[in-house]
């Protein structure tokens, strides 16, 4: 009786070909994008307009603003005409902007590369892509495995980015940037299969905004995305005051992501096999409730700060792996590509929040008040999370 339910749920040679190579672009595009975040916020300083630390939050922050403004629009285009050349577009969008901004001599022109880069909003695609492509019982352990790829892709930008910066520059990363964008053309014009035009199945647009469940995903990825970008506005300046260059960061980074990853694994085990998604989820919002509690409270030196950015990133780690494979779960009849162009909108509204609004607290109150306004916006995404339905248990 177990062969057949194990054999049921294995993924098909097609399924996972599909879902590893969308998950590889997914890494390929988040990896350039991830890779700014910890080195930015210090070598703005050095730029015309980069001691402007709204203007530095800004550029941070302006991707996310064209990015919330376009993903619902590539939801509904990769719906109606495919998501191939849909994403295709959208990754030379981004190219483009990134090479912008390693040509950028000024923080003016590094925000409008940023804005560029926004325009190129695919994830809703491709996580569409990844649904019409899998069966209904394998789709929550492909989502999965994109959560997965996004983590890993966050863990080795997060440690390689201070170390590429150090031999390349803040240009030579735009660039790479843009060149891992243009890969990942390739891999989805010739690696990824091809799937037959998405089927409309009637399921009201309005239905998705009005979901209950989804909403309190939607509330989660902002608040997630926004605290984090605010995070790396300040912590890398921290490190730096505390005595560690920025070519050094990733003597931090590397334990401490390393350990959060190994430590996220089992509790993403234990919430998809044993049904435990809603104690994890939860304790997930829990852990970066205390990180950002205790980095606006605690001393800032570097060993304390490199425990602290643990706990929060476990925590993390954990909410970035697991709420895609929820959205695909709640996802009304066939509309994968709006439920999740609504998820990722949210999710790039928090990124333009929590550049701008981060900016501006840090100009105005400095660190600890950007540390107290995240950790206010984490607890009131811990109260609505706490009435959340449990999730479906996943199917044999």
């Amino acid at each position: 009786m177990s062969n057949p339910s194990a054999t049921s749920s294995r993924m098909s040679a097609p399924e996972l070909r599909a879902t590893t190579s969308l998950a590889a672009i997914f890494a390929l595009r988040m990896l350039g994008l991830f890779m700014i975040m910890p080195v930015f916020s210090v070598y703005a300083k050095t730029i015309p307009g980069g001691d402007n630390v709204l203007l530095v939050g800004l550029a941070l922050g302006a991707y996310g603003v064209t990015q919330s403004l376009l993903y619902i629009f590539y939801g509904w285009a990769s719906d109606k005409f495919g998501r191939k050349p849909v994403i295709a577009t959208g990754l030379l969008i981004f190219a483009l902007g990134s090479f912008v901004a390693a040509f950028a001599h000024d923080i003016t022109w590094i925000i409008v590369g940023r804005v560029i880069q926004g325009m190129g909003a695919v994830s809703s695609a491709v996580l569409a892509f990844i649904a019409d492509l899998t069966s209904e019982q394998n789709r929550t352990k492909a989502m999965a495995m994109v959560g997965g790829s996004i983590g890993m892709s966050f863990a080795i930008a997060i440690v390689g980015a201070p170390i590429v910066f150090h031999w390349v520059g803040m240009s030579g990363l735009f660039a790479i940037v843009g060149v891992l964008s243009i890969l990942a053309i390739g891999v989805v014009l010739w690696i990824v299969p091809d799937a037959a035009k998405p089927v409309h199945v009637p399921a009201p647009f309005a239905e998705v905004l009005h979901n209950v469940e989804l909403l309190r995903l939607n509330f989660g990825v902002l608040v997630l995305h926004a605290t984090q970008t605010a995070l790396f506005l300040v912590v890398p300046r921290l490190l730096v005051d505390g005595g560690l260059p920025v070519a050094s960061h990733w003597k931090v980074y590397l334990p401490v992501m390393g350990l959060a990853f190994v430590m996220m694994v089992p509790a993403i085990i234990v919430a998809e096999k044993r049904g435990k998604m809603k104690p994890v989820l939860l304790g997930g919002i829990l852990a970066i409730l205390i990180g950002q509690l205790l980095l606006g409270s605690a001393p800032h030196t570097i060993l304390i700060v490199a425990a602290i950015l643990f706990v929060y990133f476990l925590g993390f780690n954990i909410l970035e792996a697991s709420q895609p494979s929820l959205v695909s779960k709640l996802a009304p009849g066939s509309r994968k590509g709006a439920a999740t162009g609504v998820y990722n909108t949210t999710q790039s509204i928090g990124l333009a929040l929590g550049g701008i609004a981060g900016g501006w607290l840090l100009k105005h109150g400095g660190a600890d008040t950007v540390f107290y306004a995240c950790s206010g916006l984490v607890a009131a995404w811990l109260i609505i999370a706490a009435s959340m339905k449990a999730p479906p248990p996943r199917k044999a």
